[in-house]
């Protein structure tokens, strides 16, 4: 079991020995390889025990343990895709992919904490993307490796059955918490705010943002049961009538703009999970972090894997790494 970088001959080989596979990597290498037992997900961008890499020349490989007892691979739809929860094994995990800007990745980001049985099982995965420079002119891709068809609109979902004496659990690194700002409130949940409540007042929230002068690379945070819930502003003009985000606002929740993380990239480094070794199944890291923390060719001593449009623990997240690692329950047969 391995997470690595690797060429599509290599890749093709792990598939053809009936390997299960978890890819990423550009969709013309995607669509090179053969049928067999794995998901992918287009996006050039990874985190290798080298450092940040771009490359459209290889692919990155995660490898399913063999201790697993089974595996389901389903595609779902923006309708269906509320049922991934229910469909899950009663022990075990499922990995999640989901093209970028499509209906299933809109209607996953605002309503999977809404599904039945939420969070009851562990559900990781990301959101697949492409080469930056390609923006406008390509779109997001998923791929189901039974028949290695490629879909923009959809998910793509495997369920991982594990024995009994072992059981999955999903962190989250993420490096930013509330600052000591204005308490903010959203009127509807969406990707996009024209109107927001600022400490008990209604104002129009991209004259807020201008005036305030807040730093776009900063997110807006809110305290989600407990855990800091990121989402980070889509950048656009200076003063825009409707501010963007890349995912979505709740009308629940109150936020606060993030602290300056001091040291962003040594506190990133110092909250990565260490000493796992196998332990560690799968972890995928966001684009921004990764232009914002400046990681191209740095390294950060933590997880490897794809760097992603956006990382799925349980709901839709911004601006944090996720992953998932197997924990040994030695006492259960």
């Amino acid at each position: 079991m391995g997470h690595e970088i690797c060429t599509v001959a290599e890749a093709a080989d792990l598939i053809a020995q009936g390997k299960t596979l978890l890819l990423s990597g550009d969709e013309r290498l995607l669509r090179q390889l053969p049928a067999g037992n794995w998901i992918g997900g287009t996006i050039p961008y990874f985190m290798t025990e080298s450092g940040g890499v771009c490359s459209r020349e290889n692919l990155f490989v995660t490898e399913v343990p063999a201790y697993v007892l089974d595996i389901d691979i389903q595609v779902y739809d923006e309708e269906t895709v509320s049922r991934v929860y229910q469909d899950a094994p009663d022990n075990g995990f499922s990995v999640i992919i989901i093209p970028a800007n499509c209906k299933t990745h809109y209607s996953f980001a605002l309503n999977a904490p809404n599904y039945e049985h939420f969070a009851w099982r562990p559900l990781i995965g990301w959101i697949s993307g492409f080469h930056l420079d390609d923006l406008g002119t390509v779109t997001a891709k998923v791929f189901d490796g039974r028949t290695t068809e490629s879909l923009e609109e959809g998910a793509v979902v495997m369920h991982v059955a594990l024995p009994k004496n072992k059981v999955a659990d999903i962190g989250i690194v993420n490096i930013f918490e509330q600052g000591d700002g204005d308490v903010i409130t959203f009127y509807s949940d969406g990707f996009s705010a024209t109107e927001a409540c600022v400490n008990g007042q209604k104002r129009n929230f991209g004259e807020y943002v201008f005036e305030k002068k807040l730093d776009k690379r900063l997110p807006l945070v809110a305290d989600y049961y407990g855990v800091m819930i990121n989402t980070s502003f889509l950048e656009g003009d200076e003063l825009q009538e409707k501010v963007e985000f890349y995912a979505p606002v709740f009308s629940g929740l109150q936020y606060k703009h993030a602290r300056p993380a001091e040291g962003s990239l040594a506190k990133f480094k110092t909250q990565m999970p260490v000493d796992m070794g196998g332990k560690l199944i799968f972890s995928c890291n966001c684009i921004l972090n990764y232009l914002y923390l400046g990681l191209d060719g740095k390294k950060t001593a933590g997880p490897t894997g794809p760097t992603t449009f956006g990382e799925i623990a349980y709901q839709l997240l911004n601006q944090t790494m996720v992953y998932l690692r197997i924990i040994d329950l030695p006492d259960r047969k």
